[in-house]
C-alpha cells in the first residue's frame, strides 16, 4: 500500500531531486573527462572548444529571441 500522506509526496519529491543532481553529476563527469582526453590527445584544442562554446550559445540565443 501507497502512502498517501503529503510528508511522503515531499519525501518522494526530495529523493527525486537527489537522484537527478546525482545524474547530473555523473554526466558532467563524463563530459569533462571526454573533453580533457580530447586535448590531452591533441584531437581538439582548449580554444577550439572555447570558440565553439561561444558560437553555440550565441546561435542558441538567436533561436530564443
Amino acid at each position: 500500500m501507497k502512502p498517501t500522506s503529503p510528508h511522503w509526496s515531499f519525501v518522494d519529491f526530495a529523493a527525486q531531486l537527489a537522484d537527478l543532481k546525482d545524474d547530473r553529476y555523473r554526466q558532467l563527469l563524463a563530459l569533462t573527462t571526454l573533453i580533457e582526453v580530447l586535448v590531452d590527445k591533441g584531437i581538439v584544442t582548449a580554444e577550439e572548444l572555447r570558440l565553439k562554446s561561444e558560437e553555440m550559445e550565441e546561435e542558441l540565443d538567436r533561436h530564443l529571441r
